[in-house]
This record gives structure tokens, C-alpha cells and sequence, in this order.
């Protein structure tokens, strides 16, 4: 008997978006991409420089699992495709008070250089965070970074086998407050506090269970050789060898749906594809303002997509470095976090802020200074989609010379377009009103409010990071996953049992799926 392969459009090549095109693609469907931009990666831009591309987003990997699941399943080796460059320093932190601090994947290194920073009150600490956010990381994986849905019970469970992790799942306890419980040392608070922003949330708001965002890097980092961008293109590389169809400079118009269900989508170009199922890698506010039609906008409930998260001003530039001793991640922090997270909760670039430098040559261990390096320097601030005539010299006169107290200095100042602000972030991600990650995750049941792959629109999934589990390289990767895994089980239901209109009945739940749809 002859069959039809299912049709799949995934809007945006961002990465949750080739990794659900991946596995569908491995799964044997017909899988056409569409993606506004030039180049594929979404928030994994690279811009160009007279030392070469720079990155402008992520700049390192973790989780790496994740992504070695991803090309097995595609019967391939990430390492034959990427070259890793694992970073056993995580980062060194910089204060102004003259205090330098480095953190290591192996736990005993960070605490001995905790020791010397701060002495052994402190390392002991240290120890104690590091135990418990481990207890967190694990007690979560399961039932949300690795489910489809967040299992509350599941986590429910888990909490109640572990009650050295009570402390930091109470309903009112921000990340702020545990850690100040954690630490003596106001400079560790501020440092483990910093993680918050990873996701997009301020410290003193978000919930104390972000705690566990440390240990995905204390779980090992890496370096991708020719920037993290690199990673973005042998994904979209290893999906067109799979036969998934890229149509870059293509942008997607509207999602029409017949009888409740996703039947087309129609293109920038005015063509209109037939399909079977959608995947959306894009931020869900686009879906909720109408950006894609009315066919969509009912997909999910507005606290899907709101309040937004955080955004960032980004340098990305090639200079010479006045000497100074930088490995690839360094954080500068300003005096006062209060003061600083309080400024962005107003809207406003904060008088002094935290600065992260990304020093991406200084990658390796054979690294020899000669010449423009490349850089990415981030400064968190509120999402805008408006810019003032004045912002960008402002943001310009609070990054180089707050740098400059610390010592660090370039030879040439970046020109303006090096800088992408958060009004740019709002124009080039739809909907995104300028956020970088998606919804808020300011309050204990972010993470259950989240939307999942599934949504309200029957052959509509989402993808990306502004999807459940959430922002972050790995986590959209994730995301992927599961829009992919809902898509197959719900084609295949839908082929093998034809829909009726039928009231009443009886519900049969099966012993080994629960409530699962049926293959």
C-alpha cells in the first residue's frame, strides 16, 4: 500500500528548531525549514571582524549530551563534526574592592581558590551550595528538563526524598534571600546570584530553585573551535544531509488552520505550503500579538508568554587588549547588585553594571596574543522595543570606562554598529518585545507556565526558548526534542485512529502509557 510522507514546516532555524528538524527528519518526514534570516542559529549570531567571526550570542556549550543525543540519533559523532575545547576554568570574576576569584569544574579546585579569596568559612560553604544545588539539578531533571511537560508530582516526589533541597523550593525564597543564607561572603552571593541572569531574571525575584542553573556549568563547559556559531551550522548542515529542505531569506506570514486544525502556512514570498504539523521557533508572544494570524493567536494563554524576561546590550568587536591577564569568561562586577537589578527593574541601563567579557581567542591553553582578538561584552538591561537618541553613548560611556577601573582597556573604541541593543533584539525576534529569554522566570511556578510543545492549535508545537524547559543553548535543544516526539505520537494517533464526533464514552487508560496519546 503506498503511503504519503508527513508534511512538516519548522518556522525558524534557531536551535530548537533544527533539532526538532533533525529528528523528524530521522523519523522519516517530509521536513521544510523557513527562516527569516540569512543563516541559521536564531540568538547564535556571529558578526564579522578583521580577526574573523565573532560571536554575538552564546559563547559557550553545556550540557553537552544533549547534542551528542542529538547527532546519535541522526546515526552521527558531534566530534566529527565540531571541534570541543573544554574549558576546565568556568570563569574568573573581578571586583573592584581588587578581589579575583576563579571557579573550576572540579569542586576541589573552586573550593581552594574559595579558600584563598575568601578563607575556609567560606570553602565550606562553598561545599554545602554545591552539594545541595547537585541535590536540585537532580531532583529536576527528570520530571522537567527531560519531560515533555513539567511533572509537578514528579518534582513533588523527588523533593520529598531529598529534604536538604525544603530550603530552597518554599514558595516566597528568591535566589537572593538562599543566598544569603549560603554564603557569608557578599562578593560569593553576587557571584552564584549572577545565574539568575542566565535565564533572564534578576536575583532578588527569581525563585530560589535557580540555585541548580550552577550545576549545568559546573557539569563541564566547552568551547566550539570558530565560535559557538559553528555549532548552529553543522546542525543545519547534518538536516539538509537528512533531506530537511532550509529556505533562508523566507520569512512565514500567517498559519492557517480548517476545522481547528494547522493546514498551511502561508510565506513571505506569497506561496502557501501545505502541511501536517508546524513547529514554531520563534518567542510564543509572536503567536499571541497575531504576528503569524488570527489561525494562531489562540494557541496559548497570555501567562504562556508574559511577563518578559530580561535583555542585554551587546559588544561584539575585534581590538588589541592592553595587557591583561583574561581567560575566555570574565565577569566584572559593579559595587552594588541591589542598586543594579533595581535600575533595570525601572527600565533604565543601571549607573554601574556587572559586565560579562567573552575573550573568545583565549579559548585554548596554546593561545598567544598577536594582534585584534575577538570579544563579546553583555550588560543586562530591560526589554524595550523603543530607543532613545541618547542610549547608545550612554551604553557606550557605562561599559569601557567601568572596564578601564579594572584595568582593562582596547586599543580602538567599537564603532556604534558593534552594539545590539535590546530595541534591536525586539526587531530581529518578532514579539520578543526586545527579551531575550522568552517569559519571565520570576516566581516559583515560571517553569509550570511555561508553554510545552504542545499547543491549544491542533498541529501546532513550539520549540526554542521560550518554550518548556526554557532559555539557554541546551534547554532550546531540549525543547526540540519534545515537539518532536509530540509530533510523532500524535500523527501517528491521528493516521491510525481517525477522529469522531461522539459525546459520552469510555476513557481506557493504559497500564504502561497512562495517559499518553495512543501510537
Amino acid at each position: 500500500m503506498a503511503t504519503t510522507r508527513q508534511k512538516i514546516i519548522v518556522i525558524g532555524a534557531g536551535i530548537g528548531g533544527l533539532s526538532a528538524a533533525i529528528r523528524l527528519a530521522t523519523a522519516g518526514m517530509q521536513v521544510t525549514m523557513i527562516e527569516a534570516q540569512g543563516y541559521p542559529g536564531g540568538k547564535m549570531r556571529s558578526l564579522g571582524s578583521v580577526a574573523g567571526p565573532i560571536d554575538a550570542g552564546p559563547t559557550v556549550l553545556t550540557l553537552r549530551a544533549v547534542f551528542d543525543d542529538l547527532f546519535a540519533e541522526a546515526g552521527e559523532r558531534l566530534e566529527d563534526h565540531l571541534t570541543l575545547v573544554p574549558q576546565p576554568r568556568l570563569a574568573r570574576h573581578w571586583w573592584l574592592d581588587g578581589g579575583r576569584l576563579d571557579l573550576f569544574t572540579d569542586s576541589g579546585q573552586s573550593g581552594a581558590a574559595i579558600a584563598e579569596f575568601a578563607g575556609l568559612k567560606a570553602e565550606a560553604e562553598f561545599h554545602a551550595f554545591n552539594r545541595q544545588s547537585a541535590q536540585l539539578y537532580k531532583a529536576f531533571k527528570a520530571p522537567i528538563l527531560q519531560a515533555m511537560r513539567p511533572d509537578i508530582a514528579g518534582v513533588a516526589v523527588n523533593a520529598l526524598r531529598t529534604p536538604a533541597i525544603w530550603q530552597a523550593l518554599l514558595p516566597q525564597r528568591s535566589l537572593a534571600k538562599h543566598l544569603s543564607g549560603s554564603f557569608s561572603d557578599p562578593r560569593l552571593r553576587q557571584l552564584f546570584g549572577r545565574y539568575s541572569t542566565y535565564v533572564g531574571g534578576a536575583p532578588d525575584l527569581s525563585p530560589a530553585v535557580l540555585a541548580l542553573i550552577w550545576q549545568a556549568e559546573a557539569q563541564g563547559v566547552w568551547a566550539v573551535k570558530g565560535g559557538m556559531h559553528q555549532l548552529a551550522r553543522a546542525l543545519a548542515e547534518l538536516a539538509m544531509r537528512l533531506g530537511v529542505t532550509i529556505r533562508y531569506g523566507t520569512s512565514a506570514l500567517r498559519i492557517l488552520r480548517q476545522a481547528g486544525r494547522v493546514t498551511e502556512v502561508v510565506l513571505s514570498d506569497g506561496r502557501a505550503m501545505k502541511c501536517d504539523a508546524v513547529v514554531f521557533n520563534g518567542d510564543p508572544a509572536a503567536l499571541l500579538a497575531g504576528l503569524l494570524g488570527n489561525g494562531a493567536q489562540q494557541a496559548l494563554k497570555p501567562i504562556a508568554a508574559h511577563p518578559r524576561s530580561l535583555s542585554a546590550w551587546v559588544w561584539s568587536f575585534a581590538a588589541t587588549p592592553a595587557p591583561f591577564d583574561l581567560v575566555h569568561h570574565n565577569v566584572f562586577f559593579a559595587s552594588d547588585p541591589a542598586r543594579e537589578f533595581g535600575a533595570i527593574r525601572q527600565g533604565r541601563m543601571p549607573d554601574e553594571a556587572t559586565l560579562y567579557v567573552c575573550a573568545q581567542d583565549r579559548s585554548g591553553p596554546d593561545f598567544a596574543p598577536s594582534g585584534a582578538e575577538r570579544f563579546e561584552i553583555i550588560m543586562n538591561a530591560p526589554a524595550k522595543t523603543t530607543l532613545s537618541p541618547h542610549e547608545v553613548s550612554e551604553c557606550r560611556s557605562k561599559t569601557f570606562p567601568q572596564l578601564a577601573k579594572f584595568g582593562l582597556t582596547f586599543s580602538a573604541p567599537p564603532s556604534d554598529q558593534a552594539l545590539m541593543t535590546p530595541q534591536g533584539f525586539a526587531g530581529l525576534f518578532p514579539g520578543s518585545q526586545g527579551a531575550l529569554y522568552g517569559r519571565s522566570p520570576h516566581s516559583l511556578m515560571a517553569s509550570f507556565q511555561r508553554p510545552g510543545a504542545r499547543t491549544k492549535v491542533q498541529g501546532l508545537y513550539l520549540a526554542g526558548g521560550g518554550a518548556h524547559p526554557g532559555a539557554g543553548v541546551p534547554m532550546a535543544a531540549l525543547s526540540g526534542k519534545h515537539a518532536a516526539e509530540a509530533i510523532q505520537i500524535d500523527l501517528t494517533s491521528d493516521a491510525s485512529w481517525p477522529r469522531t464526533v461522539m459525546r459520552g464514552g469510555m476513557s481506557m487508560v493504559s497500564r504502561l502509557t497512562g495517559r499518553a496519546r495512543s501510537r
